[in-house]
């Protein structure tokens, strides 16, 4: 792990032969960064969604394979319902500029989570984009939302205990492939690299089952500050490491 501070970020050299093939980012910070400029907590999530416009194409410059971001959780429906109605404002007109964006920028879109209580036309917008990543090729973004570490293991388990109680598996061949291909995450690799902003030193429900070999880089620059210099170096960062993966390097 590591903790970044502004104060300490210099321009960072990246080796492009060892950029992390998939980015996850817990995009926090947004309501304190609103609320130091004395603006409504809602202002802080607008200016998170340019944010994470922005990383995404710079991730993408970089050839980064895979990129996800933590936008609402199950839990973040206790919010006042005011800032929950302009997160799923943002989450609208975010869909509409990629329904209309998708294929020029060559992005692929996905979403992570039970989008079953979002509006009708919101889930007709993802049914839409997720089409048109049919057609493109390029970086994969993937959008948790609604979701959450727990819930998302506990629907896998679900999963595997109907197909035992249907007489279709035993419980003894159960393996860790299996649970895997139940989640949201099916077929796509884990992420190499998590960054947190905002100050935090936790995961919050996130991805439980795939960072568990994941490099983590904190930071204290709230999420609507965090631009390609922040980027830039977390990934430095991840260089730096050597991943063992249990073993001895």
């Amino acid at each position: 792990m590591a903790w970044l501070s502004r104060k300490k970020q210099a321009e960072p050299e990246i080796d492009p032969a060892n950029i992390p093939r998939h980015v996850a980012v817990i995009m926090d910070g947004n309501g304190r960064w609103a609320q130091q400029r004395g603006l409504p907590r809602t202002a802080g999530h607008s200016a998170g969604s340019e944010t994470f416009r922005k990383a995404a194409d710079t991730l993408a410059r970089l050839g980064v394979e895979a990129f996800t971001v933590y936008a609402f959780s199950t839990e973040n429906w206790k919010r006042p319902p005011e800032e929950v109605s302009a997160i799923m404002g943002l989450l609208d007109k975010y869909l509409h500029e990629a329904v209309r964006d998708m294929r020029e920028k060559n992005i692929r879109l996905y979403f992570w989570g039970d989008t079953s209580p979002l509006s009708p036309s919101l889930r007709t917008l993802i049914e839409e984009t997720q089409k048109i990543s049919e057609s493109t090729s390029g970086m994969r973004v993937n959008v948790c939302l609604n979701y959450g570490g727990r819930d998302e293991l506990t629907r896998a388990c679900r999963a595997l205990a109907q197909q035992c109680e249907d007489g279709a598996l035993k419980a003894a061949d159960i393996t860790g492939e299996m649970l895997e291909n139940r989640l949201y995450s099916a077929g796509v690799s884990d992420p190499d690299l998590l960054i947190r902003p905002g100050g935090e030193r936790r995961i919050s429900n996130f991805l439980l089952w795939q960072l568990a070999y994941t490099e983590f880089v904190f930071s204290d620059v709230l999420w609507p500050d965090f631009g390609e210099k922040e980027i830039l170096s977390a990934i430095a960062e991840y260089q730096r490491r050597k991943r063992r993966y249990g073993g001895i390097g």
